[in-house]
């Protein structure tokens, strides 16, 4: 069976039904070709296709000599040294039933490096979007501050005027205190994400990271997946090859029972017959040989077959699995992704609505001088529906990347720019 290492695509359409990656692709690339988890499955891989050659080789033939203490006479003279070589082929049809159940493994290997491309994938841009959250949730907690700033500026000049109250200072250096220590909260979780994404990436823990100013829904994914999409994830496949290969290993247990015949040479060397001359005389031995190996032990045979059948059992209950799980984790994927577009309507629009509340509060706390605690109130609130706008942006596209990666698996489509060539690694040897 033919190895094809190049890459092809899986999941045809797939970009176009589940939206363009809002993570930078420059970053999968990278982790692509340096993240240690996806450089061992590869190797892994690789170390696979060995197999293919060595499970379509003849066993090696062997070579004996021996020398007569003791010398055989025979008509021409004394056998004194004898050497031997034999060479065992096994039944019609072996060699190649073992070279294509390595061949199937050896796929069943690259699609467990395809789906550990994936969970990398997965994990970079839930890393990627926590991010995201993290720096939004910075500025709008600075764009809080300064606001608390400005009312603090407000309520000194008014306290100072006598048309305001001591305690509205007080309210808002408590609420400047608490957005501060929230900053430095931030501050500490930012870089926290970024030495794990880089971590992710196998690269200095403190290189730079771009991160998206906006993140708008995009309102053209459908939520839908085929079970044609379902059947070409790698995990999936993966099942699907470890099937085939049982198959090809029943058919191999079965010729593996059959006799195996053997061919080979026995060269003799013969010493002169003292005070004798005639033809012949010393004259080395030549003896071409055939044997045929008989299994008429069948137990381990029939053992071998039934084997290789609850191994097809195996692997389709374990495809039924993933199957099922795949289904669960997509329905789940789902559900949180419209969970979190109504939210993120919802707070939207009691953010515009208490953007209103608050301008008319302000406005008659500057002409009043009084209920500037509902001013502040308010300006918390506010503050609240954004950071839940953001999280909730962060989580909808999480499960996106859920759908995309690990359920779709789209690992394939950032592979197949290196078509036809074998992806980079970190060995120092090349």
């Amino acid at each position: 069976m033919k190895i094809v290492i190049t890459i092809s695509i899986i999941i045809a359409g797939c970009f176009r039904l589940l939206g363009q990656s809002q993570v930078p692709e420059k970053y999968l690339n990278f982790a692509l070709e340096n993240n240690p988890g996806i450089q061992a499955k590869y190797k892994a891989f690789e170390a696979s296709l060995q197999e293919v050659s060595k499970a379509k080789s003849l066993p090696d033939p062997g070579l004996s000599a021996g020398y007569f203490i003791w010398p055989v006479e025979t008509r021409v003279g004394p056998q004194r040294i004898r050497f031997s070589l034999s060479q065992m082929f096994p039944w019609f049809g072996t060699l190649k039933a073992r070279g294509d159940i390595a061949a199937l493994m050896a796929e069943a290997k690259y699609q467990d490096f395809l789906d550990a491309t994936n969970e990398v994938f997965y994990n970079i841009a839930v890393v990627w979007y926590m991010l995201y959250e993290v720096n939004k949730k910075q500025e709008l907690e600075l764009d809080n501050r300064n606001i608390l700033e400005s009312y603090k500026t407000i309520t000194t000049r008014k306290f100072a005027s006598g048309t305001g109250a001591m305690s509205d200072v007080l309210r808002t250096d408590i609420l400047l205190l608490e957005s501060m220590t929230n900053l430095n909260i931030l501050e500490t979780k930012a870089n926290e994400l970024v030495t794990r994404f880089n971590l992710l990436l196998n690269r200095d823990e403190e290189a730079e990271i771009i991160i998206s100013d906006t993140l708008d829904l995009d309102q053209s994914i459908e939520l839908t997946i085929s079970d044609t999409a379902l059947a070409s994830n790698p995990r999936v496949k993966e099942m699907n090859y470890k099937i085939a290969a049982s198959q090809k290993n029943e058919k191999l247990a079965v010729k593996q029972g059959m006799p195996e015949l053997g061919i080979g040479l026995d060269y003799v060397i013969v010493g002169e017959r003292s005070g004798m001359d005639f033809t012949g005389n010393g004259k080395d031995i030549l003896m071409p040989m055939v044997s045929l190996s008989i299994p008429v032990i069948r137990k381990k045979y029939k053992a071998a077959v039934k084997e290789a059948v609850l191994m097809q059992e195996n692997y389709k209950l374990q495809k039924m699995d993933v199957l099922n799980s795949l289904k669960e984790k997509y329905e789940s994927a789902r559900f949180e992704m419209n969970q979190r577009k109504a939210l993120i309507v919802l707070y939207k629009k009691q953010a515009r609505e208490s953007e209103q509340v608050l301008n008319l509060l302000f406005s008659s706390y500057s002409n009043s001088g009084k209920a500037f605690e509902e001013v502040l109130l308010v300006q918390q609130q506010l503050l609240k529906f954004a950071k839940q706008e953001v999280e909730a942006t962060a989580m909808y596209y999480t499960a996106l990347a859920n759908l995309r990666y690990k359920i779709s698996g789209i690992a394939p489509f950032f592979i197949e720019n290196m078509k036809g060539k074998k992806i980079k690694t970190n060995d120092n040897d090349k």
